[in-house]
């Protein structure tokens, strides 16, 4: 039974099989190139489909690696033409290649910070008018070396101070510098991989950083103003309409302050205020100018006419005020509720809450400058510029001392503006500054949020990426988590100050 059934499975081959032996041996040869032609036509059709398959997974995966820093998906984007609610703006990807870093790992052991700042170099940037212009001179020096046959022009003494103009277009330095190399290859130093920059970054922020590390350098300028040290500025092919015309004699378009190599906290500073919501620094980017310093990173500050209203030689649009007189409007709470103070109250133009902000900051990156300039409140060092100005002595009859680079915008009297805010890394917990909490009684409860989440070290880390040159100047990520160490520590103690003394967290939207 099997073999019959298996006979007759099989008889239509065998007969298909005598019949193609008894055919001509002309028919036979064309159906078997029939027959191979079928065969190779299937073939390359399979193989045409597994690369068109494979193509298409490839592309998925770059997709994938190129949705950037911050985990983007493509149905998260919106059009162009809107803006989030926080303020972030739609950005084009700077890069294409993406180096990953892990945001929320946690170190098991905070890194000894004294290890990687080193008091040698403070020591060497002299804090005093005399220093600070023989930095400025120091780079001037540099810029006419290398600009050779370039003419200095003097401007006249005005309102606005003297300025010393080199003007630098004819030289090019950008394309002729190998250290600029980066930026001929039109490769931008601020690094946004995805579709918009962090939350806490506007617009107006992103576009200020992108030009200050990679706008084109016209002409430097070094600015006097009054008995402050000089500064050099440099100015960008941007033209900008400025409504006061007396602002051109300084800038004429956008430009930016260069500050000493050893002022990086100026660029941390400004990615810590950022990030906590207070939004009262300038920004700043690390930049490398090859033709100033040797190369070596310096922060470049966005420059803001508006400080100076009635001119560079009469100053910044400061408040005076004495220690004394500054806790007396603690206590008053000038303007709380828009509430206009009585003329003999002594309070100032500013807000109430605005010294809040600016305690909750001072006290993180440890700034004594504008509080506590004559150090009244931590143990200072003989190489501290309290000590060797003799200001310390004053500490005897506080309520007399003097608050400095107390900042606010000619028309905007009631909010400050935080400028020089040179921090310090290398103060142990056992000697921090808690003079500059004295008086205050609420705290910002959007930035006291991000120290109690647990999330500063993770937005801290995505907000300082995006400044390459900055990132590798302070060693990459291990130098990056070291800096974090020390405000993490120092918001450790914060928070148990808020909680030891009562004092009230609440909504500062003003």
């Amino acid at each position: 039974m099997g073999k019959s059934r298996f006979h007759w499975l099989c008889f239509p081959f065998l007969r298909l099989a005598s019949s193609f032996r008894r055919c001509p041996l002309s028919k036979r040869s064309l159906i078997i190139a029939s027959v191979c032609v079928v065969y190779l036509f299937f073939v390359v059709s399979q193989v045409g489909y597994s690369q068109q398959h494979r193509d298409r997974r490839t592309d998925k995966d770059k997709y994938r690696h190129t949705r950037g820093l911050y985990n983007l998906d493509i149905s998260d984007a919106l059009p162009d033409s809107v803006e989030l609610q926080t303020g972030a703006s739609f950005v084009v990807p700077t890069r294409s290649n993406v180096v990953y870093i892990t945001l929320k790992s946690k170190r098991r052991k905070p890194a000894n910070i004294r290890g990687t700042i080193r008091p040698k170099l403070r020591r060497k940037a002299r804090r005093n008018k005399s220093a600070n212009s023989a930095f400025t001179q120091n780079k001037l020096g540099t810029l006419e070396r290398d600009a050779g046959q370039t003419k200095r022009n003097f401007a006249p003494k005005t309102s606005w101070g003297e300025t010393r103009d080199v003007d630098y277009k004819s030289l090019d330095i950008i394309h002729k510098s190998h250290n600029d190399a980066q930026t001929d290859s039109h490769v931008s130093s601020i690094r946004i991989y995805s579709q918009r920059a962090p939350p806490w970054f506007s617009p107006q922020d992103v576009k200020a950083m992108r030009f200050l590390a990679d706008g084109k350098v016209l002409r430097i300028k070094e600015v006097s103003h009054g008995d402050s040290p000089s500064f050099l500025l440099f100015e960008g092919e941007t033209n900008v309409s400025m409504t006061n015309q007396k602002r051109n004699n300084v800038c004429g378009g956008q430009c930016g302050v260069i500050n000493s190599p050893v002022d990086t906290t100026e660029v941390f500073a400004f990615h810590l205020d950022r990030v906590l919501g207070l939004n009262r620094t300038l920004p700043a980017v690390s930049r490398k100018f090859s033709f100033l310093r040797d190369g070596q990173p310096c922060p470049v500050v966005s420059w803001d006419a508006s400080l100076y209203p009635e001119g560079l030689a009469v100053g910044w649009s400061a408040v005076r005020l004495t220690w004394g007189e500054y806790q007396s409007s603690l206590k008053q709470r000038c303007w709380h509720k828009n509430i206009s103070p009585k003329p003999d109250s002594g309070c100032s133009t500013v807000h109430h809450y605005e010294w809040s902000k600016l305690a909750l900051f001072d006290f993180l990156l440890q700034i004594h400058s504008r509080l506590d300039q004559s150090c009244c409140g931590f143990r200072p060092r003989q190489e501290d510029v309290c000590m060797e100005l003799g200001h310390h002595a004053e500490c005897g009859d506080q309520n007399h001392i003097q608050l400095t680079n107390i900042i606010h915008r000619g028309h905007d009297p009631r909010h400050l503006v935080f400028t020089n805010n040179r921090g310090f890394f290398d103060r142990n917990e056992d000697n921090l500054d808690f003079r500059l909490l004295e008086g205050i009684k609420e705290l910002p409860e959007q930035a006291v949020s991000v120290l109690r989440s647990r999330r500063l070290r993770e937005k801290l880390l995505q907000s300082l990426f995006l400044d390459q040159i900055y990132w590798e100047s302070q060693g990459g990520r291990q130098g990056i988590d070291k800096l974090i160490d020390v405000v993490e520590r120092r918001a450790k103690v914060l928070l148990t100050y808020i909680n030891a003394h009562g004092i009230k967290v609440i909504t500062m939207n003003v």
